[in-house]
């Protein structure tokens, strides 16, 4: 095994796979009715790695350095047979922890099974709790309820504590962050409060739309006061936060006012292969050619480490760096959300 470190010895440790580009939702934060609508060519089957190849390209990637590997999409649950592929990764020796992220529609009859083939935490995406808000940011009817029980499923299953993602947009479900709070207060559950974020090119993103971690930070410390909780590892995404009176963990993830570029050990394999090294990346590398034309592990886990360590991606840090400067962007368009995964 190596440890395969980046130019600013940042070591990989985290895979991102996307198992999907398709959604049942239309996030206008990931993607966009207008853009996603019914005309859109997703990947095509035969371009789509296999579970073989994934679990494969995994056993790579361990010998590089990786520990930790979260399934995404798209909505990875629409992958048919997901749990399948849950079991194959988790029988890697290397590898720690097998997570996934949903929108948690389709959870709550797989949640059981998912845990029996050896997942071991879930992510639920979840914007508001309120009919009106959540059509207005999924681009659907939202079947609430079922997500909530998908919820409940999948910590009856011990897969917790399991995580709720709130992406704040102002002007469109900020006035719902203290209504979210309080319902999950009490539970198992730790809900995240997300930056809105300028990842692919078309979700509209403007700086005026950003609700900051530090503003949703500060509505919950006075209605409930918070106390600071100290990293649970290195790199995390999210700064952790309890309720003062122990009610709960809370955190927030905070990519556009405060970014930790600094720490991110994350690489990201897409659907049909390709790596990517950070999450608003305007390029990847191809893993699928060589392995399907006969590359060697050895080959592969060569190419992984001359990706990495050639990386040197701070997008967020450089964004703010830019958002002070009177200096045009130039930067090429950023690949979507739904292709690499969040």
């Amino acid at each position: 095994m190596i440890q395969a470190r980046d130019r600013l010895a940042r070591p990989l440790g985290d895979l991102r796979i996307s198992v999907t580009d398709r959604c049942n939702l239309r996030c206008g934060y990931c993607m966009p009715s207008e853009v996603f609508g019914p005309g859109f060519a997703y990947t095509p089957a035969d371009r789509m790695l296999s579970f073989d190849e994934i679990a494969r390209l995994c056993r790579v990637f361990a010998q590089a350095g990786v520990r930790r590997v979260r399934l995404t999409g798209g909505e990875p649950l629409l992958r048919p047979h997901l749990e399948l592929l849950v079991a194959m990764l988790a029988d890697i020796e290397d590898i720690d922890e097998v997570a996934l992220t949903t929108n948690g529609t389709m959870l709550a009859a797989r949640a059981q099974a998912l845990a029996a083939a050896g997942l071991s935490r879930v992510t639920v995406s979840l914007d508001a709790l309120r009919a009106d808000v959540l059509a207005a940011m999924s681009g659907r009817e939202f079947p609430l309820a079922r997500v909530l029980a998908g919820i409940t499923a999948a910590a009856d299953a011990g897969l917790g504590p399991v995580k709720v993602n709130m992406v704040v947009r102002r002007g469109v479900n900020d006035h719902c962050v203290l209504e979210m709070a309080e319902f999950f207060r009490g539970r198992s559950e730790i809900v995240r409060f997300i930056e809105f974020m300028d990842v692919g090119a078309t979700n509209g993103w403007q700086p005026a739309d950003v609700v900051t971690a530090a503003e949703i930070r500060e509505q919950l410390d006075r209605r409930w006061g918070l106390e600071p909780l100290a990293p649970s590892r290195a790199g995390e995404v999210a700064t952790r936060w309890r309720y003062a009176d122990g009610a709960g963990e809370i955190g927030f993830i905070h990519s556009v006012s405060e970014p930790f570029c600094g720490q991110c050990s994350r690489a990201r394999l897409s659907a049909d292969g390709a790596l990517y090294t950070c999450l608003f990346a305007t390029s990847g590398t191809d893993l699928r050619g060589p392995l399907r034309a006969g590359a060697t592990d050895a080959e592969l886990v060569q190419l992984i480490g001359r990706v990495w360590s050639n990386r040197t991606d701070r997008y967020s840090a450089e964004r703010a760096t830019e958002a002070r400067s009177t200096m045009p962007s130039t930067a090429a368009p950023k690949v979507e959300m739904s292709y690499i995964g969040g």
